[in-house]
């Protein structure tokens, strides 16, 4: 009986701990999207219809990393608010940075795809999307395995019909965006960047756009965060059916 109390003990102080790791006070991630339901669909009302989201709901997405210099930095900034986002990977930094890749998915992230080395698919001929899409989606499995997601996002968001059907066909969900932060511009800082997210945001929620590559927003990362959780802001993640 002893022994059963102070195993009951340690799994509710193991549970508490995990529980409060963030602190009180972290924004959290409020709830999950499961996207089974939505295979070879396409969201993001810059493009399509929109996610199944309330208004003050936001999905937080990144392109074009990962990359040393800045992903772990917005790691860091995630896990200290206990949020999860969603990173769209290019299949040559997922084969430079390995392990970078494996870190963002053991943190508790999804990853998807986002071409191979961000050439703009509606640029190419039809064979070379399908051939960019096969090398970057067999990059993923050499990396991640089973635990990459069925996601992907147009680089510069230019879609096209070929490989839209061969996405469908092959159980892929297309994501836009709904606002986005602009932080490739040069010249910005941490507080243009939030400010114009925000009125980006404001009164609709949705997927967020942002960028691990870059610098400005590894730096930002904290004042996003703060400044959706002071706005009313919930995060929603989204995840594949495993």
């Amino acid at each position: 009986m002893k022994c059963s109390v102070l195993a009951l003990s340690a799994v509710l102080m193991a549970s508490a701990s995990h529980a409060y790791a963030c602190g009180t006070d972290a924004m959290g991630t409020a709830r999950t999207l499961n996207i089974s339901g939505y295979k070879g669909q396409a969201y993001g009302t810059a493009q399509h219809g929109p996610l199944a989201l309330a208004k003050d709901e936001a999905v937080i997405t990144f392109d074009d990393g990962p990359r040393p210099e800045t992903t772990p930095r917005v790691l860091a900034a995630l896990k200290d608010q206990c949020v999860k986002a969603t990173f769209f990977m290019q299949g040559n930094n997922l084969t430079a940075y390995p392990d970078l890749a494996r870190q963002v998915v053991a943190d508790g992230h999804s990853v998807g795809l986002h071409s191979y080395k961000h050439d703009a698919m509606n640029q190419l001929p039809p064979a070379d999307q399908i051939k960019d899409f096969d090398a970057t989606r067999d990059a993923a499995a050499k990396v991640l395995g089973a635990k990459a997601a069925p996601f992907y996002r147009f680089p510069y968001l230019g879609e096209t019909p070929d490989l839209m059907n061969a996405l469908k066909v092959s159980g892929y969900t297309v994501f836009s965006i709904d606002a986005a932060a602009d932080d490739w511009l040069p010249d910005e800082t941490p507080q243009t960047v939030t400010d114009r997210l925000m009125k980006n945001l404001e009164g609709k929620g949705g997927i967020i756009l942002l960028h691990d590559a870059q610098e400005v927003t590894a730096q930002a990362m904290p004042l996003i965060l703060k400044t959706l959780k002071d706005k009313g802001y919930k995060v929603v993640h989204i995840e594949p059916a495993r």
